[in-house]
């Protein structure tokens, strides 16, 4: 117990002796009664505080409390609409993806062993839309609509046909060792596909098939990788980031963006998010974009994408109550809103007809908000 927590049950149990418990001290059922009160509003309080967004949850007041402007240069909150909890159920969600044709969400939950899709019409959720797997992450669509997809399980990346047949684009059967690829997203003007190896999927048995090297580093430097469109190469392109993780494109594909999550095993990785010039088929100039620190907490930033306006919208989590949801950046790298969840957030998309909805995956479920700005890339039109 925090010595905060003990004065409050002290001041408690003095108060239930003055006011009326027999003999020289407080009873024992008066005492459990205290220590549950005490538990209820401290060691339980992020569970007793969190958002509560069940079945019995009382409507939320406009304008959305938990989606809050940090700078004026953050427009995009709309006064009269909330956010909603879509799905809920999985053990670690992840991969959301927007397909413009079918008007359809996919995602991952990884441990599941599943792909799940939500559809727009009728907010349905098809359960093993694509089972097993192959302990999935991330996933996107190219510009003819086709899924392609990381999978944890066979460290490869794919393609779904229109025929129904998986083509592999990266992997053992091409001779390649990779540790997991992660995300992966479509650059528009070549359709050169560009996807993260931190490794995760190797790591342990939960998320794919554990290597036994005894190493953060399952196969090989975890990096970001390119393939060519036209000859298939695979090609690296980065290897500054820790733990390379959620990647995406600025509105002119200028920019890619990576967040690096190698906090999480190499005690020199900062949480940040990096920035690199695209310059035909390689990077330049890394640096620090944005720092994941907010009011001396840092989480890690996971899932990226950005809007039609440049702003970085941006996963976070790993700290608690009021931090962990969306962290959004400004094109110069100033934090200017935040979207709060009451559960960690491992990726997002725009989506929706309009491109005007922002897709959550909280570790468990699925959430969305509408926003005023648009998804800067439709993938899957």
């Amino acid at each position: 117990m925090h010595r905060v927590q003990a004065h409050k049950f002290l001041d408690l149990a003095s108060s239930t002796h003055s006011n009326g418990s027999s003999g020289s001290g407080i009873s024992r059922r008066n005492l459990l009664k205290t220590a549950g009160a005490v538990a209820a509003t401290t060691a339980m309080a992020p569970h007793a505080l969190a958002r509560n967004f069940g079945d019995d949850a009382e409507p939320i007041r406009y304008p959305e409390p938990d989606v809050v402007q940090l700078d004026p240069r953050f427009t995009a909150k709309i006064g009269n609409t909330p956010i909603v909890r879509l799905h809920t159920g999985t053990l670690w969600a992840e991969g959301p993806a927007w397909n413009g044709v079918g008007r359809y969400l996919v995602w991952s939950d990884i441990p599941g062993n599943e792909q799940l899709r939500w559809l727009e019409e009728d907010e349905h959720v098809s359960r093993q839309f694509r089972y097993p797997s192959r302990n999935s992450n991330g996933n996107t669509f190219d510009w003819e609509g086709r899924q392609i997809t990381c999978e944890h399980e066979t460290r490869r990346v794919v393609r779904y046909e229109h025929d129904g047949s998986v083509t592999q684009l990266a992997g053992p059967e091409n001779g390649q060792e990779f540790n997991a690829p992660n995300d992966v997203v479509v650059h528009r003007e070549d359709g050169s596909i560009w996807f993260t190896d931190p490794g995760y999927g190797s790591l342990l048995d939960y998320e794919g098939t554990e290597a036994d090297t005894g190493s953060p580093q399952p196969y090989r430097k975890e990096a970001v990788y390119r393939i060519d469109p036209q000859t298939g190469n695979v090609a690296k392109v980065a290897d500054e980031p820790f733990k390379p993780n959620g990647l995406c494109f600025s509105p002119d594909f200028s920019i890619l963006y990576v967040a690096d999550t190698g906090a999480t095993h190499y005690s020199e990785a900062e949480k940040i998010i990096w920035a690199y010039d695209v310059d035909g088929d390689t990077l330049k100039n890394p640096r620090t974009f944005a720092d994941m620190t907010l009011d001396d907490q840092a989480g890690l930033a996971d899932g990226i994408d950005c809007d039609e306006d440049g702003n970085v919208w941006s996963s976070a989590g790993w700290v608690g109550d009021g931090y962990d949801g969306v962290h959004i950046f400004a094109p110069n790298g100033d934090r200017i809103g935040q979207i709060r969840l009451p559960e960690i957030c491992s990726n997002l998309c725009f989506g929706g007809s309009k491109r005007n909805r922002l897709f959550m995956t909280g570790s468990q479920s699925l959430y969305a908000v509408y926003v005023l700005t648009h998804g800067a890339h439709a993938m899957g039109a």
